[in-house]
């Protein structure tokens, strides 16, 4: 998906076109709908929280929680959809790899019912290395934050589009 393509479309990007930006599927693809994108700068993705998620059956019985990890996973695959939007259609299905992650914080449990909205903004890149500031809210108050850097790398995924 190239920058006209976005600029054309407006800056909603919804699951299908996630699905061939980026090579996560369920149970792991972690945003359901980007809201808004400025290539080269931020995103803000969408995660609707449902009961139904594979990991509440057992993180925790009885008081179900997202991991952490999982909402740091959400901060990535939004980060990656705008790596995507800013490299153009041909990185469609690229891997996108974590290098580091650094200064995250866990503020408050993100629970079913919740509306994860993940706001990153690329804070730098040099060719295939790009690091970004990301933060996740829910009802507008900090659920958690962090710092992380990723490389986008040549090959696809198989099965990607070519």
């Amino acid at each position: 998906m190239d920058t006209e393509t976005i600029a054309t479309r407006g800056t909603t990007i919804d699951i299908d076109q996630i699905k061939r930006m980026i090579p996560h599927r369920y149970p792991m693809l972690m945003i359901d709908r980007i809201i808004d994108l400025v290539p080269n700068q931020r995103a803000t993705g969408i995660k609707n929280v449902s009961v139904n998620e594979p990991f509440f059956q057992g993180h925790f019985p009885g008081a179900p929680l997202m991991p952490g990890v999982l909402i740091i996973e959400a901060m990535a695959q939004t980060a990656a959809a705008l790596v995507v939007a800013t490299l153009g259609a041909e990185r469609e299905g690229s891997l996108v790899y974590f290098m580091s992650i650094e200064s995250a914080r866990f503020r408050k449990p993100v629970v079913p019912g919740d509306i994860l909205h993940v706001h990153v903004v690329k804070s730098r890149n040099r060719r295939n290395v790009w690091k970004f500031n990301g933060k996740a809210e829910v009802d507008g108050e900090v659920v958690a934050e962090a710092t992380y850097a990723a490389m986008i790398r040549d090959e696809k995924m198989p099965g990607a589009p070519e």
